[in-house]
């Protein structure tokens, strides 16, 4: 898989950013594996299903009827679910954990599995989430992994909700940061981590563009090692 590029990580660390800009640049189509369990997330919430019933989860996940549409000379990925734009709740921090929460059932990850997998294209992929390089493209040639301070992400993500006129309590949202990450990291199936061969980037204190640039370094070094 020389044309798949994944970008795994917590939540907050710029997953979703670089990963755009990424595919943007090197002119590849764009996986939000996140938006994935997000969606499938509220389809689970709209049908009113206990997440302990695993076999209507597995129902619900091979069935799940959702589109990814950009709009032409926007970087905006608008999400349908059912043909409705679920685009503005797809992000709220209720439907994040209730996708955390199902992303830890072994019978969702693997029926959503062959469905991200499906994404992959000859032209090339930029894949992010959080078991990209380890799981879903475990073959992939460039593998990167992002990280940062919980304190940074829960002040990122604050100030997210104050861009969007949203009330914010920064002692809970940092608890929710770093209950996710425990989380996303102890669970059994396909755990939070970086994979053998994954650049790590702290992110903590760079900017869009320096990670933009570590990154970009390493599939340019990459590819010319492989030509």
């Amino acid at each position: 898989m020389n044309n798949i590029l994944t970008i795994d990580g917590p939540s907050g660390v710029g997953k979703g950013t670089i990963a755009r800009v990424m595919a943007q640049k090197l002119g590849w189509d764009l996986l939000d594996s996140g938006a994935i369990y997000r969606a499938f997330a509220l389809a689970v919430d709209a049908k009113g299903v206990d997440i302990d019933d695993e076999k209507s989860l597995e129902k619900i996940a091979h069935t799940l009827d959702l589109a990814f549409k950009t709009e032409v000379g926007s970087e905006l990925v608008s999400v349908f679910l059912e043909g409705k734009d679920i685009s503005k709740t797809l992000r709220t921090e209720q439907t994040g954990e209730m996708a955390s929460k199902i992303a830890a059932i072994g019978v969702v990850r693997s029926a959503l599995l062959k469905r991200q997998q499906d994404f992959a294209q000859a032209s090339g992929l930029v894949a992010d989430g959080r078991d990209m390089g380890t799981v879903v493209f475990a073959e992939a040639a460039f593998k990167v992994f992002l990280t940062a301070s919980a304190q940074e992400r829960a002040e990122r993500r604050l100030k997210q909700l104050q861009a969007q006129d949203t009330v914010g309590i920064m002692s809970q949202i940092l608890a929710d940061v770093v209950a996710r990450d425990e989380r996303d990291s102890s669970r059994k199936n396909s755990p939070l981590k970086p994979a053998e061969d994954a650049l790590i980037i702290d992110t903590t204190e760079l900017s869009i563009d320096e990670v933009v640039a570590q990154v970009s370094a390493l599939v340019t070094k990459s590819q010319s090692l492989s030509g």
